[in-house]
């Protein structure tokens, strides 16, 4: 299963910013973001995220909801 944490460098180590269960041994895959990088991927995507997350539609599903 392919998972994605988000982590950041202190003092020359990656640190997990979330608590996560893994065999000792197991091999992991590092993608460094950097602010650049973040910038572009967060601007690539808003336009998508504002189509699924502000439509009229989904306020439907907003009554099912309880209060």
């Amino acid at each position: 299963m392919l998972s994605t944490i988000r982590a950041v460098v202190r003092n020359g180590k990656i640190e997990l910013l979330e608590p996560i269960s893994l065999t000792e041994g197991v091999q992991v895959l590092v993608t460094v973001l950097t602010d650049e990088d973040q910038s572009f991927w967060q601007a690539a995507s808003s336009s998508t995220l504002e189509r699924v997350w502000d439509n009229d539609e989904d306020d439907v599903y907003a009554e099912l909801l309880p209060r």
